[in-house]
């Protein structure tokens, strides 16, 4: 099958969707199942600012999201909000919601030399440091057994840091709303504009 001419993937639209407060209520699987969904719903819309149409977001029988019509895809989600991304590349989003910690999560997530690399509040930073290894993982289509293998490199900015992982780079453009952190794998040739669902953002 033949690929249209797709406008606009010198872009990225990373679409971030609030979950609407009826549906925060859900329990156990049903409230799994609907945030999966819902988690499609920002990748298609993210797609559609694209110009692209897609009619299905595969998986294969690990969970992997696997390319449909040569396009790749990646979602996240949290009780309060779930995120999508649809590219021509490999592709990485992921979301947390920023909360306390212990001591020994810190220690899982990066060693003392990442921590060094910035000057922030480690109750923000841990979680910018957890979403952007864990998009570069999803990017790679590896779990977070991978995760101790992830480096944070370079400290680029505040929204922006560098990953090493498995002998490459990878750039990751962060943002911040409403006590959330939302990391993208992205490059130096790729804009990113994100598509907040009113959620009070920080931008980059």
């Amino acid at each position: 099958m033949v690929i249209p001419e797709i406008p606009n993937m010198d872009t990225l639209f990373p679409v971030i969707l609030s979950v609407p407060p009826e549906k925060r209520l859900l329990k156990g699987r049903e409230k799994v199942l609907f945030l999966s969904q819902y988690a499609r719903t920002a990748a298609e819309q993210s797609a559609k600012k694209a110009g692209i149409s897609l009619a299905e977001f595969p998986k294969n029988e690990k969970g992997t999201p696997l390319p449909f019509l040569g396009y790749h895809w990646s979602v996240s989600h949290k009780p309060e909000y779930v995120a999508g991304v649809v590219s021509l590349k490999k592709i990485g989003i992921d979301i947390e919601k920023i909360r306390p910690y212990s001591t020994g999560l810190e220690k899982k997530v990066a060693d003392e030399n990442e921590w060094a690399l910035y000057p922030y509040d480690r109750s923000e930073l841990l979680f910018r440091y957890w979403t952007a290894k864990e998009a570069v993982l999803k990017t790679m289509g590896i779990g977070l057994a991978g995760l101790s293998s992830c480096k944070i490199r370079k400290n680029n900015s505040k929204n922006h840091m560098t990953v090493h992982f498995q002998d490459h780079d990878y750039q990751i453009e962060h943002i911040a709303f409403d006590n959330h952190v939302a990391a993208i794998v992205t490059d130096d040739n790729t804009r990113i504009e994100w598509i907040l669902d009113n959620p009070g953002e920080t931008a980059p």
